[in-house]
This record gives C-alpha cells, structure tokens and sequence, in this order.
C-alpha cells in the first residue's frame, strides 16, 4: 500500500521559514523521484519543486532562492525547506510520487500572513 504522508506546515510571518516533511511508505524510495506540489486559494494545483532519486532538483520560479527541496533515503523523507515566506505562498502543499504523480500525499497547509 503506497502512502505519503505529510507533515510540518502552519501558520508563519511574512519573512518567516518552515519545512514541510514527506514519509512514504509501500515503495523503494531510494530511486524513485519525489516532488511537491501546491494549491492557493481560488488557483490551480502547481508544481513547486521536484527531487529525483540521484538528486538532481528542479524548482518553479516563483521559489527558486528560498526554497530548496532535500532527501534523506535512510527516513524514506523528502523535505521542502521554505525561507523568506511571502503570502503568496498561502496554499496547501501535497507530496507526490514519481514524474507522473501518480500518489499523493494528503496535505499539508501553509499560511503566510
């Protein structure tokens, strides 16, 4: 049974940091590309930041220079490291699976204010 599951968002300041954690469960972790996606309010569901299993990352635009997404293969966890927060971030922010995002985690929300 392939599951993610998700932790660490919240409420924080314009300014402020968080780090969002991914477990998964029911996959070799180790090679297989993670990634995380988000949805604000009234938006679509967009890509933020990818991971793959040798650890070449990819980040959307809007994010590149205060984010950075990591891995830890021996916690089967993926991080998302999110500095110098402005409120556009606003949104809840998922875990997925592989290119195609075939799994999704369940969410986790973030508010900047």
């Amino acid at each position: 049974h392939v599951q993610l599951v998700e932790s660490g968002g919240g409420s924080v300041q314009t300014g402020g940091s968080l780090r969002l954690s991914c477990t998964g469960h029911g996959f070799t972790f180790d090679d297989s590309d993670m990634g995380w996606y988000r949805q604000g309010p009234g938006n679509e569901c967009d890509l933020v930041a990818t991971i793959s299993g040798d650890g070449s990352t990819y980040y959307t635009d809007s994010v590149k220079g205060r984010f950075s997404i990591s891995r830890d293969n021996a916690k089967n966890t993926v991080y998302l490291q999110m500095n110098s927060l402005k409120s556009e971030d606003t949104a809840l922010y998922y875990c997925v699976l592989g290119v195609s995002a075939s799994t999704w985690g369940q969410g986790t929300q973030v508010t900047v204010s």
